[in-house]
């Protein structure tokens, strides 16, 4: 745990300091997904008393069950939170219990590209009739530079209490005052090899008394937390990750396309140069980005420039290219049916793997999906197998209908695109029984056969 003390003589600050510093705090969590989920887990292992928030009634009933919605989180951890007094409800009335609130909401793209803060600005009407005097609000969600300032304090300011007031320099820190800070989540789902406390946690308070009681909270469930200057500044940083990652995979993916026409590996090239011990840091190449963050982040960053007469063109070109990849692959698989003297239209193809990445449960921004529906477009037949889904439906962008294949009628496919290299597959046998396999992920490494395309 990360002691900290305030500089003022803020009685009620100090309080709260108190109660966050011995755990002895009540921490409510806002959005009980892929973010608020594992976080609240956090909260509780650490001795925390968390409830959680949630418009959906049927995430809500599962918990109070003790049950499990996400796949890599098993029911028995619910269980244990459950014995640490861990709840969950739909009722907002309950957020004035809390001595913290954080907001672990999405934040989608519009059909227009632009930033979609509905679910940050609901949540915070939802929430600001219940504040009371001296609770700690932080937002977790990532978006732009100026959201924490500009979006959520003004509606909270407006819908709280008559009286109570986000807190400012220069206010009374003993008043009818709360307090805001941004901290960006750091999830990276499937990732087995850190454990979430071992990833530092960066806040950014609305002032340095929101900083403290933000990190005395967080100081206590990750192993180090930093400190910067302002919500701003954490925003930014959420941001800058996610861009560049964004960049160096749109990097890999140019590369990956100028390598096949030149008949060179590009898998073979880039663990070649990730042994070079400085300077740089492999990427791998794929159908498309997919997950909540780097497919989205970078339109948050553009979108926000242009308040500032700012063209990001680095950042453009990098979302260009990487969400062209789904066109290319389905390009790739006609080209390629069109060498076994088939065409596209009337094929049937199996798509293997509807998750963003491998060995997870998560369909957000998902390369897979856009394939299937332009595959579709091209009057293809197409069906998928994905452990994790037996099912697909209906989404904010897609809407499919299915039930997966079971792999056992691979060969009755035309084509086999691998969309998603799940560790649960045998590769081997799926191309001994396949007609044709298209592999966007470099799952047939070290595979020889006439019928894989590489794309």
């Amino acid at each position: 745990m990360n002691t900290v003390t305030l500089s003022t003589h803020a009685h009620q600050a100090e309080r709260q300091l108190d109660k966050l510093q011995v755990k002895t705090a009540k921490v409510g969590v806002i959005g009980l997904g892929y973010v608020g989920l594992p976080l609240s887990l956090l909260l509780s292992e650490a001795g925390f008393t968390v409830q959680g928030f949630d418009i959906d009634a049927r995430k809500v009933d599962q918990l109070e069950q003790g049950k499990s919605y996400i796949f890599r989180i098993p029911s028995t951890e619910i269980e244990m939170a459950r014995e640490q007094g861990f709840r969950a409800t739909c009722d907002f009335s309950k957020i004035s219990d809390q001595d913290a609130v954080i907001l672990c909401v999405p934040t989608p793209l519009t059909e227009h590209r632009d930033p979609d803060l509905s679910f940050i600005q609901k949540t915070a009407e939802s929430l600001a009739p219940w504040l009371r005097r001296g609770q700690l609000v932080v937002l977790e969600s990532t978006t732009y530079p100026g959201t924490t300032e500009e979006v959520l304090i003004p509606i909270l300011n407006k819908g709280c209490p008559e009286g109570l007031q986000a807190f400012e320099e220069g206010m009374d820190p003993d008043g009818d005052v709360f307090y805001v800070a941004f901290s960006p989540e750091r999830e990276d789902p499937g990732n087995n090899t850190v454990a979430r406390r071992d990833i530092p946690k960066v806040i950014g308070g609305h002032g340095a008394i929101a900083g403290k009681l933000a990190g005395a909270l967080y100081g206590n469930i990750f192993g180090r937390t930093v400190a910067v200057s302002s919500t701003q500044a954490a925003e930014m940083t959420k941001l800058l990750e996610n861009i560049y990652r964004c960049v160096n995979i749109a990097l890999v993916n140019e590369l990956k396309m100028l390598s096949i026409r030149m008949g060179i590996d590009i898998w073979e090239v880039i663990n070649a140069a990730a042994t070079k011990p400085f300077g740089f840091q492999p990427f791998y190449p794929g159908p498309g980005l997919g997950g909540h963050c780097i497919p989205i982040d970078p339109f948050y960053l553009s979108w926000k420039a242009r308040e500032w007469n700012f063209h990001t063109r680095f950042i453009e070109l990098a979302g260009e290219i990487n969400e062209g990849m789904p066109r290319y692959v389905v390009q790739s698989i006609s080209e390629a049916l069109n060498a076994h003297r088939k065409s596209m239209n009337g094929s049937k193809i199996l798509v293997l793997g509807l998750a963003y990445k491998k060995d997870i449960d998560d369909l957000r921004e998902s390369p897979s999906l856009e394939i299937i529906e332009m595959l579709q477009e091209e009057k293809a037949t197409v069906d998928y197998n994905d452990p994790y889904f037996a099912t697909v439906g209906r989404g904010r962008h897609y809407d499919l209908g299915m039930t997966c294949t079971p792999l056992e009628r691979v060969s009755e496919y035309d084509c086999v695109v691998i969309a998603t290299d799940h560790s649960d597959y045998d590769y081997e046998a799926i191309v001994r029984d396949a007609q044709l396999v298209v592999d966007t992920r470099n799952a047939t490494s070290g595979i020889l056969s006439s019928k894989i395309v590489r794309c």
